[in-house]
């Protein structure tokens, strides 16, 4: 018999509910899917339909009011997060932001830095080591950050619309620089946006949340032949996958 391969998350009937001064606010309601091991899924729907509350749910620092969630291996998955803005600490410099998971586990410093350089290098920053936050770019300071969430060698990284407050150019150049980059590393990726196109481009899997609270209204698989590039924009596929995803919108 073949052996089937486990999802990497499995999220079954997951709701949260927050308190607020008139009662309860529902985010989400009733959330079942599966992600894969080394797929890229993205969440896709309007303001406030719950799909950052599902990664901070996923990354621990907000708890489900029912459901369960499943992830696959014997042990915590170790997971990286990467929000909208880069969050890079103000007095540490570009290696030494890259640096800090490293030295919370305990990697000694040389050899901290050691790996630093290498996603220095990876993504692109190289000759900005020394450089501060301030000095940076939107688009240089999320490079980082996802440098920063990468180092660890997560088992999944959550990307909470990490482009949203770059320029169109910007956000298109680092669309396809994560590409790269997952490409090259197959972690198992779950990225909020709010972006149709850049849902299409990166992922293989869109899930499309309804309005408050939160449902999966549509799982739709990206056939996109992969590796992609801006060109398949202006194809009749891309055309027909985006109306279909602007139609489960709403």
């Amino acid at each position: 018999m073949t052996e089937v391969t486990p999802p990497a998350l499995d999220i079954s009937h997951l709701s949260v509910n927050f308190e607020n001064g008139s009662g309860e606010l529902q985010a989400l309601d009733d959330v079942t899917f599966q992600v894969w091991p080394q797929e890229f899924v993205c969440l896709l729907g309007p303001s406030g339909s719950g799909k950052s509350t599902l990664l901070r749910v996923l990354a621990g620092l907000v708890p489900p009011t029912r459901g369960e969630i499943r992830f696959s291996g014997d042990h915590p998955p170790r997971i990286g997060y990467v929000f909208q803005h880069a969050n890079l600490m103000p007095w540490r410099t570009v290696i030494e932001n890259i640096m800090l998971p490293l030295e919370l586990q305990g990697v000694s410093p040389p050899e901290a830095r050691r790996q630093a350089q290498t996603w220095v290098e990876r993504v692109g920053l190289s000759g900005f080591e020394s450089a501060w936050p301030r000095d940076l770019s939107g688009g240089m300071a999320q490079r980082v950050a996802i440098a920063r969430a990468l180092i660890h060698d997560p088992d999944l990284l959550l990307l909470d619309e990490p482009f949203g407050a770059l320029d169109a150019l910007t956000r298109e150049r680092m669309g396809a620089e994560l590409l790269h980059l997952w490409q090259s590393q197959r972690k198992t990726v779950l990225m909020v946006t709010h972006s149709i196109s850049e849902a299409l481009l990166l992922a293989d899997r869109v899930l499309v949340f309804t309005p408050r609270p939160g449902r999966v209204s549509l799982d739709l698989t990206v056939p996109l032949p992969r590796p992609r590039s801006d060109d398949l924009r202006y194809t009749l596929e891309f055309a027909h996958l985006a109306r279909q995803l602007r139609q489960a919108i709403g």
